[in-house]
């Protein structure tokens, strides 16, 4: 990978690390569905009068709009809005991996090797030991909302799959026009319109920024960037990137918003991360090792 392309794979981990603590600063003052909503409004317009619709039906471009952006960020939203921090839910999110492997053996018929189980069962583990951790600056609801949006993830991952080659970032452009109606809903159903209207009519230039940050940064412009990335080297050699993101979001949540992890919850964190590195590396160092003992 060349040094340019090295440095635009840093500026989209980095963009994606932060975007938790954007998240949990946007909800400070916008309630999470509304959020939802004018997340993904402004990623549709004016995007999409200048970029051309995905060369794929209509009923997978919706597959991909109510899995991977409404399921995932209703659930992330009101994960956090409910006491999921920004950081764990950075690292809780990653699960999607593992969502998308079984996912993928059940509707694909894709084989799951036993790299694959390792880390799974050595992530599973490091997941178990941050849920039981549950009041200790999180609360159980809030993990189990960011396991079931990791979910979402994943089912948008294999949805993905079975469109076979697509423009990533028209994919997600046009996608983007699914989530706003079904947010707007939700937001009127469980926050109500006095709250959508106090909340439009207070909003702060803080909120502004979390809310153009989610739709620009976040979506258009590190989706735009990883589209490139995908296109110019096999996705073995850029998908590794993403293991990059927990950390940063981990990391930017400690600096950021003061967020503090119990030794428990390092230990859960450092095993889901061992397993990530499992899940991604775990075939080809065994390949290794028998070429090397040829």
């Amino acid at each position: 990978m060349s040094p340019k392309d090295l440095l635009l794979a840093c500026i989209v981990i980095l963009a994606w690390g932060v975007n938790f603590v954007v998240i949990k600063v946007g909800l400070h003052g916008v309630p999470p569905m509304l959020l939802g909503a004018l997340r993904f409004t402004l990623a549709a317009f004016p995007a999409v009068f200048f970029v051309k619709r995905p060369k794929v039906p209509l009923r997978w471009l919706f597959a991909y709009g109510l899995s991977i952006s409404l399921g995932q960020f209703a659930f992330l939203f009101y994960a956090m809005y409910v006491g999921m921090p920004a950081g764990l839910a950075s690292l809780v999110l990653q699960a999607q991996a593992f969502f998308t492997l079984i996912f993928a053996a059940m509707f694909l018929r894709e084989r799951i090797r036993a790299a694959n189980l390792v880390g799974l069962a050595i992530a599973a583990g490091g997941l178990a030991l941050v849920g039981a951790q549950g009041g200790h600056a999180m609360t159980f609801v809030g993990f189990a909302l960011t396991l079931v949006a990791s979910a979402m993830w994943g089912l948008g991952n294999v949805v993905t799959k079975r469109m076979g080659q697509v423009d990533l970032v028209s994919l997600v452009v046009w996608a983007s026009l699914i989530p706003p109606l079904p947010f707007l809903a939700l937001s009127l159903i469980f926050e109500g319109p006095e709250r959508i209207e106090a909340s439009l009519r207070s909003i702060s230039a803080l909120s502004v920024f979390a809310i153009a940050y989610l739709a620009f940064v976040a979506t258009l412009i590190g989706y735009s960037l990883w589209g490139k990335l995908l296109a110019r080297y096999p996705a073995s050699q850029v998908a590794p990137f993403s293991l990059l993101v927990p950390i940063i979001g981990l990391a930017s949540a400690a600096v950021l918003l003061g967020e503090a992890l119990t030794p428990m919850q390092i230990a859960g964190a450092a095993l889901v991360m061992a397993g990530l590195v499992v899940n991604v590396f775990g075939g080809r160092i065994v390949q290794r090792f028998f070429a090397a003992t040829q």
